[in-house]
């Protein structure tokens, strides 16, 4: 516990809220329960827009996409029950403080001024243990102890609801109830399993699982929600049965129970424990080197069995949770050593939700990590994508930016796609890994050939593997010759911002496709084709000296690069210039980095930078970016308005990177939430390592 404690006690940015709950470091837009894959993403939400300031009891959890979840606790207290989740109609708890760290959400009830209820959603992170990161599973830890020095007669209950199975409410949902191993389950699944397939962006296929330790003192119940609630609140117990009428999930909405009784709490506290998972044999169909293939999720590998998964991941609470406490402890120090405690607000918000998009499949001979763009479209490994997310897999484990980059690789080398550039994503629509075979994938030539030479080189400098770059040397250098021909005039095209329309001429996006050539350059050297790597070289040092002349106004004051050529009244954030300094190329002039750290303050809003000069709008991936690179005075402005707007936001859905820095709130289209690319906040913590 010395490690988690850590991470709290260095919070300084706590928000009061209605004079009743403190929320520590900041009071997010919405706050992550369990958040562990794009599937299993259910969050509170807490903003203005639609939220109800962060309390758990008294609204429903949602998933990421916004539909309900149906998540319910209740707690009865010398026999009077009260709701500490949810919206079921009990008088609900007082709820006193909330904070938060990488893994863990952490709510403080007062129940009634006699019991204190502490209660710790863990979404474990564990980047370098696979399988332990292959269980798509999630802990509710609930502690309860005396407040007021007296005993009190305590039962504890919780559910869940079909809503988690399917998100076609009319669909039928089926389910079981056993015990494996001292763990008692509910199994709930969608009675027709559609494979690889979505609605409303839930999983379509799949068995869901919620489960706690079985025991005389626990009590369980399926059936109609008022039923199976209203027994708890009645009597404080469940009467074990079977509800074995199978319907819609909207139909009489079934929900299942657990309930625990406690018995005579003291000062000393007592804990409960639930685990909830989707467990799918197969989670991705991908077209890689052969035809499609139906990938295993990685747990496969690991367990014979879903009872399996199921039973080990229940009883790893102490060890997950001292893994992920590691990982929070070191995600502490390492962004208050290089900003202070508005970065660690930023970062610490961001970990569960970029990870939360991914999945690891295949097996422990060939793993592969896939990862849902979300909210923007339903593309699987867009490169784009990763590209703003690739800080946080760099900085917990390069091999995860390798797995994710694979099945890129993969299905081009086999000559499946056809164009001279690279791909942009690894197929439309999540969990269909299918590729592009008839090359209609969204056009993004530069900027994607330009993020996989710079992603590759930063994998391969960080786990030192020179075979990497000699296994993928000959499409490198395909894409390279691309940028060759593109990168100094870009033609009219989009870049990674397509909502903000194509441009020619592109002053950023050039810039991108120059660092891409130099980090040719480096691949070419290191794996000893030294006439490619003279050559490339050369050409990026003469396109970067050709650039400052036609990408910046040295006219203005102060002087700054323009968001394209010859355009002196424009100017946008330099985020691609990141890349140079991560990956330590020295193309650019330092004068380029000072002016634009010097320019930066001229443009700032109330919550920010603007992205560019056509609207008002910014991206908190690209704002962390432009700040890992900026002076400190520059960077610490960035931090401060990023970690000022997370408070302040009246958006209630999961963290958006795309919102209006004049007011905070969401730009009438598109509407960007739980997108993996806030894993671009951990980008200080790469330049300064």
């Amino acid at each position: 516990m010395q490690l988690f404690s850590f991470a709290l006690l260095v919070a300084s940015f706590v928000v009061s809220i209605g004079a009743q709950s403190i929320f520590t470091p900041a009071r997010p837009p919405a706050l992550p329960l369990a958040v562990r894959s794009p599937y299993l993403s259910t969050w509170l939400k807490a903003g203005s827009d639609g939220g109800n300031g962060g309390y758990l009891a008294g609204q429903w959890p949602v998933f990421w996409q916004d539909q309900s979840t149906g998540w319910t606790g209740l707690v009865r207290v010398d026999g009077k029950t009260y709701t500490w989740m949810g919206l079921p109609g009990t008088e609900t708890v007082n709820q006193t403080a909330f904070e938060y760290t990488s893994t863990k959400s952490i709510f403080t009830m007062n129940v009634a001024d006699k019991l204190e209820m502490n209660i710790t959603f863990l979404s474990p992170i564990t980047p370098t243990d696979y399988k332990r990161q292959s269980l798509v599973f999630s802990y509710l830890n609930v502690e309860v102890s005396s407040l007021d020095g007296e005993d009190h007669d305590v039962q504890v209950y919780a559910d869940i609801s079909a809503e988690w199975v399917s998100g076609d409410r009319s669909s039928i949902a089926q389910w079981d109830y056993g015990t494996t191993d001292g763990v008692a389950y509910h199994k709930v699944y969608r009675q027709t399993q559609v494979g690889f397939s979505q609605w409303n962006e839930q999983a379509e296929w799949g068995y869901w699982y919620w489960a706690t330790e079985a025991g005389k003192d626990v009590t369980h119940r399926s059936g109609r929600d008022v039923d199976v609630r209203g027994e708890f609140t009645g009597k404080g117990s469940l009467n074990n049965e079977h509800d074995d009428k199978y319907r819609a999930i909207s139909d009489n909405w079934p929900v299942f129970g657990f309930s625990y009784d406690l018995g005579g709490v003291s000062s000393a506290p007592v804990n409960v424990r639930f685990s909830i998972g989707l467990a799918q044999d197969e989670a991705i169909q991908f077209e890689g080197a052969s035809s499609y293939d139906a990938l295993p999720s990685l747990w496969k590998s690991y367990f014979n069995t879903e009872l399996e998964a199921l039973s080990f991941f229940h009883y790893d609470y102490e060890r997950a949770s001292y893994i992920s406490s590691s990982f929070d402890s070191q995600v502490a120090k390492d962004s208050l050593a290089v900003a202070g405690q508005d970065y660690l607000t930023l970062t610490s918000l961001s970990a569960r939700q970029a990870f939360g998009a991914t999945q690891l499949c295949g097996t422990e001979d060939k793993m592969y990590m896939f990862l849902k763009e979300i909210s923007s479209d339903g593309n699987m490994n867009t490169v784009d994508v990763i590209f703003p997310a690739y800080p946080i897999f760099l900085y917990s484990n390069p091999e995860l930016l390798k797995m994710v980059l694979e099945p890129l690789y993969e299905n081009q080398e086999a000559g499946k796609y056809p164009k001279a550039y690279s791909m942009h994503d690894m197929g439309s629509s999540y969990p269909n890994a299918t590729g592009h075979n008839d090359g209609t994938d969204e056009p993004m030539p530069l900027e994607e050939c330009g993020n996989m030479l710079i992603m590759t080189l930063a994998y391969a400098k960080a786990a030192k593997d020179i075979d990497y770059l000699n296994e993928h040397y000959d499409l490198l250098k395909k894409w390279t010759g691309y940028l060759v021909e593109d990168a100094l005039y870009p033609a009219n095209q989009i870049s990674t911002d397509d909502f903000a329309g194509s441009l020619a001429n592109q002053t950023n996006l050039a810039l991108k496709g120059m660092i891409g050539i130099q980090a040719m350059s480096v691949i070419a050297e290191e794996t000893s084709h030294y006439s490619d790597a003279h050559n490339y070289s050369k050409i990026a040092r003469d396109y970067i000296e050709k650039w400052q002349d036609l990408g910046i106004n040295k006219y203005a004051n102060p002087p700054h690069t323009t968001l394209s050529y010859g355009d002196a009244d424009s100017h946008g954030l330099l985020y691609n210039l990141f890349a140079d300094a991560q990956l330590g190329l020295n193309l650019v002039p330092n004068s380029v980095y000072q002016m634009q750290s010097d320019f930066y303050p001229t443009v700032e809003n109330k919550y920010g930078v603007p992205l560019d000069t056509r609207h008002s709008l910014t991206k908190g991936d690209w704002e962390c970016f432009a700040a890992a690179i900026a002076s400190p005075d520059t960077r610490d402005m960035f931090i401060k308005d990023l970690a000022t707007w997370i408070n302040e936001t009246p958006t209630s859905r999961p963290l958006t990177d795309n919102y209006d820095t004049n007011n905070g709130n969401f730009p009438p289209s598109p509407t960007f939430v739980a997108r993996p690319v806030v894993g671009g906040s951990f980008a200080l913590l790469l330049v300064t390592s």
